[in-house]
């Protein structure tokens, strides 16, 4: 069953207005992501994916990440829209934060875009921020938006959306 959406106050985005299929466009805001003192990543380059009822997923061109944080992980899975995933842990020091990025080393034609980006997990960081907001990791063990106070929901991973 769908939800109703929230109203969508001036200057916000209802991710009920988001497409389905998925689509991926360029963003010049700032993302930044750090962690134990460290930026992971810093772009105005990003790509973000906008899917009904989602927050976007931010992918950060590899060239915008930290050199020597990112290592290949285990494991893989497969978006009907975007391809193959791989996952990646980010490595600061001895501290492993595992599984927290995935890419699309060969993403379908409409998603091009994303080859040579990665997205990232927000939570298992200190701090991701869009634009200099901190933002809320989507909730969901499998999800990977990132809301901000500019997105009007509700969002697909709470309690009860499983069918959205």
């Amino acid at each position: 069953m769908r939800p109703r959406p929230d109203p969508a106050r001036h200057g916000q985005e209802s991710v009920w207005a988001y497409p389905r299929p998925a689509i991926a466009e360029p963003t010049t805001a700032r993302i930044v992501i750090e962690h134990r003192g460290i930026v992971v990543a810093d772009t105005r380059a990003a790509v973000r994916t906008l899917e009904t009822s989602h927050p976007p997923s931010y992918y950060i061109p590899r060239d915008d990440i930290a050199p020597g944080l990112l290592r290949r992980a285990d494991g893989s899975s497969r978006c009907e829209w975007k391809g193959a995933a791989v996952y990646w842990d980010v490595v600061i020091g001895t501290t492993v934060l595992p599984h927290v990025g995935w890419s699309y080393p060969d993403p379908t034609a409409k998603f091009m875009i994303l080859r040579d980006h990665v997205a990232f997990y927000a939570a298992p960081f200190d701090r991701c921020s869009v634009n200099g907001e901190t933002v809320i990791p989507q909730s969901g063990e499998f999800y990977g938006g990132w809301i901000t106070s500019d997105l009007a929901g509700p969002f697909k991973g709470v309690p009860g959306s499983f069918g959205w």
